[in-house]
């Protein structure tokens, strides 16, 4: 008896393709990566920084915290000469920006040497950015692209944090329906980078999410309370007066290489050319669109998969100040997008840009080219409008119970490369 040969549909080729052109890209940004690496004097790199360049400042932090007086050091003369006295007279500029209560979370890394803390640091982040994204499901193609991601390659080259900070930002998410206290603490404990949660408010509030936005309300309050008596009242002093300010000038006057990271409109403005006027024009009109994108997403039940991409691209959208990094939470929005039967070639082209930004926006800012967030700003278009379009389909086929459905959006597919 022969076999009948089922051929793939368009869309489950075209997640297919998706699929392999993603892991090609992220095993190509990985290995540039592990290259760079090798090629690097460790534990320096190139440029005299010590690898996993960021860190430095969460494992001096954690040495700073453990000291129990780090309010001296939020300033940026005070700070580098901390890093000069122990790495060098020529180790580079670094700013500290982060609210003091941070340093509850950095303080154990301090504890032992610091490749090893850094080795580890990245370890435990990205162990615990994978289980909170997989959510109990182990499958090969989403494994394969949340630890391949650019932005994950990207933040383990920084040494940042934007492993927790997405950990905290998706589990906050999809705890919302099952656990909303803890989705409210998760929330709160995000508020060490408050900038990824501008618009988390505004969509709580207009989902009703009250127990949420307690339980976010008191675990900041908490942690400001718990900062405070260990460091005093003056470290609020010191991170208002002192660190803020340099923060932005970062953000307005192009200090370090800070801009060429940085894939926001008000930042590719920059980076265009742009006056600094203009540029706050172009953001102003961007996060105002973004505010009015996840006010009417979130006005009434919609799509929730298409809603929670829509909510995490207007999130970096919101922002003049969000990094490269921090877009490891678009791991998330890609599986969750891949595996639906109502993409289009459109959709896999805009998730494949968006994919590749992390490490793209680098090389463009060197060359002057501020269209970094172009991609991000084109797929947030295109959810608002799969989202409103899907509404539409079901509003028709509840008149007309005939008609024929473009798909099961939320059918799993398996992909043949995981088979």
């Amino acid at each position: 008896m022969t076999l009948p040969i089922v051929l793939p549909s368009a869309r489950e080729a075209g997640a297919d393709t998706f699929f392999k052109l993603a892991l090609a890209i992220g095993v190509i940004v990985a290995g540039l990566e592990v290259g760079y690496l090798l090629y690097s004097p460790t534990p320096y790199d190139f440029l005299g920084n010590l690898v996993g360049r960021d860190f430095v400042s969460t494992w001096v932090g954690g040495q700073l915290a453990l000291s129990g007086d780090p309010a001296p050091y939020f300033g940026l003369e005070a700070y580098n000469g901390l890093l000069r006295e122990k790495f060098g007279a020529d180790y580079p500029v670094h700013i500290w920006s982060y609210p003091p209560h941070l340093l509850l979370f950095t303080w154990p890394w301090a504890l032992m040497p610091y490749m090893t803390a850094y080795i580890l640091y990245c370890a435990v982040g990205l162990i615990l950015y994978v289980a909170v994204v997989c959510d109990g499901q182990r499958r090969g193609d989403h494994l394969g692209l949340l630890i391949l991601a650019p932005a994950v390659t990207m933040n383990i080259w920084a040494g940042q944090n934007g492993f927790l900070a997405s950990a905290l930002l998706i589990g906050g998410l999809i705890q919302l329906d099952r656990r909303p206290i803890l989705s409210g603490v998760l929330i709160g404990i995000l508020s060490v980078k408050p900038q990824l949660g501008l618009l988390l408010p505004l969509m709580l509030a207009l989902t009703g999410r009250w127990r949420t936005i307690a339980a976010a309300a008191a675990t900041t309050a908490a942690l400001v309370a718990v900062t405070t008596c260990l460091f005093g009242p003056k470290i609020w002093a010191a991170y208002l007066n002192d660190a803020m300010p340099v923060q932005t000038r970062v953000i307005l006057q192009d200090v370090g290489h800070y801009i060429v990271h940085m894939p926001t409109a008000f930042m590719n403005a920059k980076v265009a050319g742009l006056p600094l006027s203009a540029a706050v024009w172009v953001q102003a009109l961007v996060s105002v669109a973004s505010v009015l994108a996840v006010a009417w997403t979130f006005s009434r039940r919609r799509d929730p998969d298409l809603s929670n991409a829509l909510f995490v691209t207007a999130t970096f959208l919101v922002t003049p100040y969000a990094f490269n990094y921090d877009m490891v939470a678009f791991g998330w929005v890609m599986i969750k997008l891949m595996d639906r039967t109502d993409n289009d070639a459109w959709d896999f082209g805009l998730m494949l840009a968006v994919w590749t930004v992390p490490f793209l926006t680098v090389p463009m800012g060197i060359a002057g080219i501020g269209l970094s967030a172009l991609p991000i700003l084109a797929l947030g278009g295109k959810l608002l409008w799969r989202i409103w379009k899907s509404e539409q389909d079901l509003r028709l086929r509840s008149i007309d119970p005939t008609r024929s459905a473009p798909g099961c959006p939320h059918a799993n597919r398996t992909p043949a490369a995981t088979t």
